[in-house]
């Protein structure tokens, strides 16, 4: 069973596990996700979609009797501009139900996490290292907090109940059907911006540096992870190497996408999302552990990975124009 399954992630997840001939449960309630990316598996008997809430626990629970295994990726972002309640009752209400499931299934659980959980730390992160978010008043480091709780409630259920769970820490997956806003990330505002040839608005200066991981390789890692014994109780990074500013970023794309023009930056400060908005200055994972314990590499390049993105989102905004 795959929560979130219609989304992004999830949507990718799902055409792996079919295509590894595994029965799939799509759980999603569209708030993100998109029929269109699986309503291709309608005519699969392997494949059942459940229109429904995480944070229904009588729908949830339905929905999981028989599984093996929970992918729990459903989940609510970083409030930049409000939304804090929600980003920490979802997360925290979805997440318990789905290891209280899983409990009474006896069935294992693959939970996704982010690199947000290092907050201000030094990175290359590790998963040992501490976690430095920044103070409680503003609402940014709610998206954090709450999967560190998150991650929490998960391990504790293995130490004290045996519940088998993995924790993966995400580093910014990107690709083919990454949601087209900031939901999505910054590279899907820089595509659609430079695809409509108007302004990359870029927070702050733009040289806060990250890393990018491209879907095919983040669904390997995922797969990797599904099927090991040595992941259980483990938190395991999952990522890219490759450094770039989103400045650098930025122009990156423009210049993929409009190879013959020169991209117009607009800066938006952060205090323009209230709250005393903070941002990380970088993130970069070490992946010691996955290599070691999955035997996980990344293979995509940057560059080609936006390549691949930038292809999808044309062909996207073609249909609308249709």
């Amino acid at each position: 069973m795959v929560t979130g399954g219609a989304g992004f992630i999830g949507s990718h997840l799902c055409e792996a596990l079919l295509a590894r001939d595994y029965s799939v449960r799509c759980y999603d309630d569209l708030s993100h996700g998109s029929r269109d990316f699986v309503d291709g598996y309608k005519g699969n008997h392997r494949f059942e979609f459940y229109l429904d809430d995480v944070c229904n626990k009588p729908a949830l629970e339905s929905a999981v009797d028989g599984a093996s295994v929970i992918f729990h990726l459903a989940a609510r972002k970083i409030p930049r501009y409000g939304d804090a309640l929600g980003t920490l009752n979802v997360n925290n209400e979805g997440t318990r139900n789905v290891l209280e499931a899983a409990q009474r299934q006896k069935c294992k659980v693959i939970l996704a996490s982010t690199s947000d959980v290092y907050g201000k730390g030094a990175p290359p992160f590790k998963e040992t290292d501490n976690l430095v978010v920044g103070p409680s008043h503003i609402r940014r480091w709610s998206y954090a907090v709450s999967k560190i709780f998150d991650e929490h409630l998960a391990l504790a259920h293995h130490a004290e109940q045996g519940l088998p769970v993995a924790i993966l820490r995400f580093f910014g997956s990107y690709g083919p059907r990454n949601h087209r806003s900031w939901w999505g990330g910054p590279q899907a505002v820089f595509i659609e911006q430079a695809l409509r040839d108007e302004e990359i608005t870029i927070h702050g200066d733009g040289s806060q540096t990250r890393s990018f991981t491209y879907i095919d390789d983040l669904i390997d890692g995922i797969m990797r992870a599904s099927g090991s014994r040595r992941v259980i109780g483990q938190i395991v990074n999952l990522g890219s190497e490759e450094e770039i500013s989103i400045l650098s970023l930025a122009r990156l794309i423009y210049g993929l996408t409009r190879p013959d023009g020169s991209p117009r930056l607009k800066f938006i400060p952060y205090d323009s999302f209230g709250g005393g908005y903070e941002d990380v200055s970088r993130r970069l994972p070490d992946l010691t552990k996955a290599r070691e314990l999955l035997g996980f590499c990344w293979r995509t390049s940057l560059m080609d990975g936006l390549v691949k993105t930038i292809e999808w989102h044309r062909n996207m905004e073609l249909k609308l124009k249709a």
